[in-house]
């Protein structure tokens, strides 16, 4: 096969499951070569990417957990952001990351979620019209900046700078300046944020970074800036485009909308299945640090070994009629918030965010209906949306 699962064209113009099924079925560990002359290993089937997302010993993130990482970048943030660090010191960084996640500080997340999701719910009524992709976004970016102690005067401010300097869409090279002029502003903000916090800590994320140590050495600001780097870029698109994904697939099973409308008791589940079925992060590299055998291919070290999550969740042998949107699936052995170290230490938030959202959308929602054609991410990291355009009917 010739096909190059990199090519972010792919999943914007065409469906890649049929080819996901094939690979899974001919070439479970697929040397993937580029245009450029490079290769990486993409890994299909459920077995086989828990196999490595579990071996830190062997599948190093320390050298990128995506491709196309700028190798700069990865120079400086290596050892020092949760995402691109190894143990032992990748459990002490998560150790003082997850310390913020105080019982307080979780109560209070819930409720401003919910007032966000439902101000952004009845305003889409009122319009009679949305475009969902930013009814979306505005949850996610919320939960982040409370969770980080920005105030929320300036979440307006975080929203805006977030749309352009973590957009998942390509750009071109105009836009390329304002991605990075809004990225270097969210960093100067950050900046003035932990000066803040040093002198007047609060029940709050950075609070808990500029006042951690590891091994009684305090972080440093390269630390503190590139966790909260990662927490932002993780939590803020990953949750919109399942935001997203799951409201159209809901449209498109109408009686699964009906089945999560009228019990309550499925949504636990329903939650589960939308992040499996959506599968919003489509890969997770690693560099192999040895010599090893995968799925029957030799793997040198130093190559680029490639989870494809979306992949892996659909498949046969670990899910009856993967293809189908079922909302009372179980069990549901997702991949979509990784395995092993680097299990996502946002997963419980992002499970909540979609509750707070999904439940207020039954609540406030009669039935959604398209109103224009679905778009695409041209994208080959996160498998979302450009747009979904809709009418929310609120319910009498």
């Amino acid at each position: 096969m010739s096909i190059d699962l990199s090519d972010p064209l792919l999943y914007r113009d065409f469906d890649p499951e049929p080819l996901w099924a094939r690979l899974r079925a001919e070439h479970p560990v697929y040397r993937n070569e580029r245009q450029n002359g490079e290769y990486f290993w993409a890994v299909m089937t459920h077995r086989l990417c828990t196999e490595m997302l579990t071996d830190p010993k062997v599948f190093s993130s320390e050298n990128g957990m995506r491709l196309d990482s700028d190798p700069r970048v990865l120079a400086a943030a290596a050892g020092k952001m949760l995402n691109v660090t190894d143990p032992p010191r990748h459990d002490k960084i998560r150790k003082v990351v997850s310390s913020a996640f105080t019982p307080r500080m979780v109560d209070r997340l819930e409720s401003n979620m919910r007032t966000t999701a439902t101000r952004a719910i009845d305003e889409a009524i009122a319009d009679g019209g949305c475009e969902f992709t930013r009814v979306a976004q505005k949850l996610p970016v919320s939960v982040i900046c409370d969770m980080l102690g920005v105030p929320p005067e300036d979440w307006d401010f975080m929203v805006d700078r977030t749309r352009f300097a973590w957009s998942s869409t390509a750009l071109d090279e105009a836009d390329e300046t304002r991605k990075v002029q809004a990225h270097t502003e969210i960093l100067c903000y950050f900046q003035e944020l932990a000066e803040l916090r040093r002198e007047e800590p609060q029940d709050d994320l950075m609070s808990a970074l500029v006042h951690g140590e590891i091994d009684g050495v305090p972080l440093t600001d390269e630390e503190i800036f590139y966790n909260c780097d990662a927490l932002v870029s993780g939590g803020n698109e990953t949750t919109r485009h399942a935001t997203v994904g799951g409201l159209l697939a809901l449209i498109e099973n109408p009686e699964q909308w009906h089945r999560l409308r009228t019990d309550p008791t499925v949504m636990p589940s329903a939650i589960q299945e939308i992040v499996r079925y959506t599968s919003p992060v489509m890969h997770a590299l690693r560099t192999a640090r040895e010599d090893v055998e995968l799925g029957g291919q030799h793997i040198r070290a130093g190559d680029h070994v490639v989870a494809w999550l979306p992949s892996a969740n659909r498949d046969e042998e670990v899910f009856t009629e993967p293809e189908r949107f079922l909302i009372d699936r179980s069990p549901n052995r997702h991949l979509s918030f990784l395995q092993g170290n680097h299990y996502c230490i946002g997963s419980a938030l992002a499970k909540l965010e979609l509750t707070v959202m999904f439940e207020e959308l039954v609540r406030r929602v009669e039935v959604a209906e398209k109103t224009g054609p679905v778009r695409r991410l041209r994208s080959n990291l996160l498998w979302g949306f450009d747009s979904l355009p809709v009418k929310l009917v609120p319910r009498a």
